[in-house]
């Protein structure tokens, strides 16, 4: 589906990548996870954002995230889509199924998923939508031997890598949050995460 919004008198229009509803993206935890917090589903938002992918023009997905976090992701988005960082899609991880792996094999950005953390029998901050992964397949997860996705390569002269001297990952910290890219035992370029409980 298409919104029409033409741009500068042509006619491409911003490509849709996600439009469920509230209980397509955030409810449905239950289904695979029926002992998930009624409070943590309960301070959920689905946010729509807008980004240019790697096609060149714009798309808008959703992610789900901690509703008090909301103004600090538009400000991310409003950058990204300014200096035009391509994002593949943003979907919820309610489109796999809730499946972390399928998620980040599809290079697909996203916020909550109530989960363990990586390798430790905790929550991850994923699981109260207080963490974002971007583009997982340019910024993977490594940790020894282990890198997730798979197939992932961390390449930092390829489009849709973040870098430490990134502009987002400035603002990122500007809003105080922590980038998974400065973690010393293990590597989560993907990841940026700010608990707020």
């Amino acid at each position: 589906m298409d919104l029409g919004k033409p741009t500068s008198g042509s006619e491409l229009k911003i490509i849709i990548d996600s439009s469920l509803s509230y209980d397509q993206a955030v409810s449905s935890i239950l289904d695979k996870d029926p002992t998930c917090p009624k409070a943590i589903l309960e301070s959920q938002s689905l946010i729509d954002v807008v980004y240019y992918s790697f096609d060149g023009r714009e798309h808008q997905g959703q992610l789900v995230l901690d509703k008090r976090l909301e103004n600090d992701v538009q400000k991310v988005f409003e950058l990204l889509r300014k200096v035009r960082f391509p994002i593949k899609q943003v979907k919820p991880v309610s489109e796999y199924g809730w499946d972390d792996f399928r998620s980040m094999e599809d290079d697909n950005s996203s916020g909550f998923n109530y989960r363990l953390k990586t390798n430790k029998p905790e929550i991850s901050l994923h699981g109260l939508g207080q963490a974002i992964d971007l583009n997982p397949l340019q910024n993977p997860y490594i940790e020894g031997k282990l890198v997730a996705p798979p197939e992932a390569i961390y390449d930092p002269f390829k489009p849709g890598t973040i870098l430490a001297d990134s502009e987002i990952v400035y603002l990122f910290k500007e809003l105080g949050w922590e980038w998974g890219g400065d973690w010393i035992d293990r590597k989560d370029y993907q990841h940026f995460q700010k608990s707020i409980n």
